[in-house]
């Protein structure tokens, strides 16, 4: 295991994946993809469950690409660097729902244990141009990578996996499929990540998984310390934040000035066998800073879920000064106290 990033706040595409998406994209005019990402958005955020693939053209996956795959790289990204922290190092990869690839551009440059991944994908257009992105990729992993067909059903059979991501797919399928997906993740695989974005209706969807994760044998690695109900009630949820800096190309589909956005998601990590600590318990995090430090001189406070379960506000003061120190090098989402 490697240790647990502090303050990743920030993932920008890697070069290759930034250098793979301008060339499959600079030739298709941006005036033929901007109304192609308004609908995406709308359907996206609907809250309806799709009877269909939602990417049904080539310009339906290339403007996906262009303002979603960012974004999504960039929480996985942030995900995956704090499994790494709290998991066996994995082989093998499979990627349930993976549009065009974002989670296993991710999961290379995170581990370079993984020899095979497989992306399972129904979307014809975004299989053929995953497949595309990554057949250039420096990584042999994502050269290597197989692009499936799959619709996913009330009874899936998933192979043996050691490591198993499903990145804001659980919204996208009816109640009864989610349900049998978590459970068929759980007996598949050694680990088991699951984000959804970072709303109160993505944070239950994951707050269910989590519940059916740990119904199923396996323990919750992060971000909860603990295996208890989830603190966070009322009308908070809890998510996490990544600032992803914005490409002239991603400015003008999405109608933006700012040179970045800030993605939100909500995540759960499910490891099974409790990884591979000698006491065959999970190294998960002693606490984990679930909002903005609050700073002001001489003062930090953390909101931090403590590994009992419960939720407390830490005041640090520069009087403990090593610990003060830390604390104004914290940000939402990392572990706290100090490892």
């Amino acid at each position: 295991m490697v240790p647990e990033p502090s303050s990743a706040l920030s993932h920008d595409l890697s070069d290759a994946l930034a250098a793979a998406l301008d060339d499959a994209l600079d030739r298709v005019p941006a005036a033929r993809l901007a109304p192609v990402v308004e609908r995406l958005i709308r359907d996206y955020r609907s809250g309806t469950v799709p009877t269909a693939p939602i990417l049904r053209t080539d310009d339906d996956a290339a403007a996906y690409a262009a303002y979603r795959m960012p974004a999504t790289y960039a929480a996985v990204l942030d995900v995956l660097e704090r499994a790494a922290a709290r998991a066996p190092e994995p082989a093998s990869l499979l990627d349930l729902g993976g549009g065009t690839g974002a989670a296993v551009w991710a999961a290379a440059q995170v581990w370079p244990s993984l020899e095979r991944a497989t992306v399972l994908e129904a979307a014809t257009p975004a299989r053929a141009l995953g497949r595309r992105l990554a057949s250039g990729a420096p990584s042999p992993l994502l050269r290597a990578a197989r692009w499936e067909a799959a619709v996913l059903g009330t009874a899936p059979v998933l192979p043996e996996t050691d490591l198993l991501t499903a990145c804001y797919l659980l919204g996208e399928l009816p109640a009864p499929v989610r349900d049998a997906v978590v459970d068929a993740a759980a007996r598949a695989a050694r680990v088991v990540v699951l984000v959804e974005p970072g709303t109160p209706a993505g944070h239950a969807r994951i707050l269910d998984a989590r519940a059916r994760l740990l119904a199923a044998g396996l323990t919750v690695a992060a971000p909860c310390p603990h295996d208890g109900a989830c603190p966070v009630t009322g009308d908070d949820w809890c998510h996490f934040a990544v600032r992803v800096g914005r490409s002239s190309r991603h400015r003008v589909l999405k109608a933006g000035s700012l040179g970045h956005e800030d993605e939100k998601f909500s995540y759960v990590v499910g490891v099974r066998d409790g990884g591979d600590d000698d006491d065959g318990s999970v190294g998960r995090a002693p606490g984990r800073v679930v909002r903005h430090p609050q700073t002001r001189k001489g003062l930090v406070t953390l909101r931090v879920c403590e590994s009992d379960g419960t939720l407390r506000d830490t005041p640090v003061p520069r009087s403990r000064r090593e610990l003060f120190r830390h604390a104004r090098d914290t940000a939402w989402g990392d572990a706290w106290p100090p490892e």
